[in-house]
């Protein structure tokens, strides 16, 4: 009989093999304490069991198409994602009759914290911007999540030095809502600039992305 760990190791390559370009998994009741949780006041899903499978799609700076949000439909980038992840439920359900679902994006609508999960992965690291920083993509990542009924270990997070540590900081001199004022990362001045797209009522928007295009890593 396979075990869960060999099923979620077969899942992140099935993963990868369905074009993610990064996938990791780590415990669900990891994230209830994580700092975004704690930091929000324990908002989306709160599963206190099974796995979350993160999937990963690097999104190529000549190819901000894939980036482009449309109302009602998201982003092309993220419908790929949506894609991957409900072929590995289906995966699962078939192949190891194991429940599985494909978690929301917004946090609203009952997702999880994205980044967080990444970072406790060992996906990669958060780095000053507030974005995940990998080896090899740098900030051009985005994520999606799959919840597992699977008992997943805590996975090797590898000791990597702060990416950030001797940059001058490129993505707070790009910013132009002036997000990194008080020297942290002010997420309300960020989503304004967000937020202002979106009403504009265009049919596709391109979000900004001055702080990942100027990152260095």
């Amino acid at each position: 009989m396979v075990d869960n760990p060999e099923i979620t190791r077969s899942a992140l390559r099935m993963a990868r093999e369905r074009g993610a370009d990064v996938a990791g998994a780590l415990p669900a009741a990891t994230l209830l304490d994580c700092p975004s949780a704690v930091a929000e006041g324990w908002r989306g899903a709160r599963d206190e069991r099974g796995t979350y499978i993160v999937l990963g799609l690097y999104h190529d700076p000549d190819k901000p198409e894939l980036d482009l949000w449309e109302p009602g439909r998201g982003t092309p980038g993220d419908r790929i994602l949506a894609g991957i992840g409900r072929d590995l439920v289906h995966w699962l359900r078939e192949n190891h009759d194991i429940s599985a679902r494909l978690i929301p994006y917004q946090i609203e609508d009952g997702g999880i914290y994205l980044k967080d999960a990444a970072c406790l992965a060992g996906i990669g690291r958060m780095g000053r911007n507030n974005l995940v920083l990998l080896p090899r993509y740098g900030p051009r990542v985005r994520f999606r999540a799959v919840w597992a009924d699977l008992d997943c270990p805590e996975p090797d997070r590898p000791e990597r030095e702060d990416p950030c540590r001797d940059c001058p900081g490129y993505c707070i001199a790009a910013c132009p809502m002036d997000a990194y004022a008080s020297g942290r990362y002010d997420r309300e001045r960020c989503m304004a600039r967000m937020n202002a797209d979106k009403a504009s009522g265009g049919k596709r928007i391109d979000h900004c992305r001055a702080c990942e295009l100027a990152c260095r890593e």
